[in-house]
């Protein structure tokens, strides 16, 4: 694209749409003089679970390095496994959380999602009022303009269930201008290194502690099943007896029927629609928290059993 053709889609409000098109992962810093602040951002007034009305750019993202996703709480889809894995990246964060750097989930079902319900959602995945990390609802209008500026409005899917929703969301440093973004099924230490390193600085890419390709050290390779589990299983299940939002899965494979288990990472949601005992103990039993349907092929199943199955036979008895 020309630096003509670019200069007049930003004259249009495209921000974030020229980004999208420069690279997923490029990180822009605006220019002196930018006008990706106070108005380029709406002041929308939101309310979070406690309560508390706030307004949208004064007291969330002004001068502060922000991760903002869109979910709503009664998902049974995706949005749990984005919010446990954006807990792990809070957790790597550290003390950060609430002073320089904060996470916002909004809610794109304000009709359900009032911040009583918000509340409950955050005391499911443990996250506490004053970790860093707001829910937030608002009026249907408000929080639609919101995902359209960050650009992440689907057109094509708004008619259709709202679980068809885009997983995407935006990480940024609104006192730079700095936009990026990322899926929350990144690799958590990446996330975490962007947000407290990359975008604190926008010199942060020409440090002298980064090394050439030459220099990377080689990185292993993995199964498809240990790649799926990575990506999709490892934010709320480790592979040892450690709980986390879900069962630790150390020997899952040993006391769970395999047909069940084939079952249960296909299609969960099926399984607690049919009242499945087992499935509706762990329900129960984990928070009432919803196992995602990832809307795995029969491969994927196989892969990440096999992995599974693999990890307990390496176990020592």
């Amino acid at each position: 694209m020309k630096a003509r053709g670019i200069i007049a889609c930003l004259k249009r409000g495209l921000f974030i749409g020229v980004m999208l098109l420069l690279g997923s992962n490029l990180v822009w810093a605006a220019p002196k003089g930018s006008p990706w602040g106070k108005d380029y951002f709406p002041n929308i007034e939101l309310v979070n679970q406690d309560g508390k009305k706030v307004h949208f750019y004064d007291d969330l993202i002004k001068d502060k390095i922000v991760a903002i996703n869109f979910i709503f709480t009664h998902c049974g889809d995706s949005c749990p496994a984005e919010t446990a894995s954006l807990r792990q990246v809070q957790r790597l964060l550290g003390d950060r959380m609430g002073k320089d750097i904060f996470f916002y989930s909004i809610s794109i079902d304000p009709d359900h999602d009032t911040p009583k319900v918000l509340k409950a959602y955050t005391e499911k995945f443990k996250i506490g009022s004053d970790s860093g990390w707001s829910f937030l609802t608002g009026s249907k209008k408000d929080v639609t303009l919101l995902r359209k500026l960050l650009g992440l409005y689907r057109d094509d899917v708004e008619a259709a269930k709202l679980s068809e929703h885009t997983t995407s969301f935006m990480i940024g440093n609104e006192a730079t201008g700095q936009w990026v973004k990322r899926s929350p099924f990144d690799e958590p230490k990446v996330l975490a290194h962007q947000l407290g390193r990359v975008l604190s600085s926008f010199n942060a890419y020409h440090n002298s502690d980064l090394r050439a390709y030459d220099e990377a050290q080689r990185l292993p390779d993995m199964s498809k099943g240990e790649e799926k589990f990575r990506f999709r299983c490892a934010s709320c299940h480790s592979l040892g007896n450690e709980e986390g939002i879900g069962p630790g899965l150390q020997g899952v494979t040993k006391v769970r029927d395999r047909a069940w288990l084939a079952r249960w990472l296909k299609a969960p949601d099926k399984l607690l629609a049919e009242k499945d005992p087992i499935a509706s103990d762990l329900f129960e039993r984990y928070n009432k928290v919803n196992m995602p349907n990832f809307k795995l092929d029969d491969a994927e199943v196989e892969g990440l059993l096999k992995y599974l199955e693999d990890n307990d036979k390496a176990v020592k008895e």
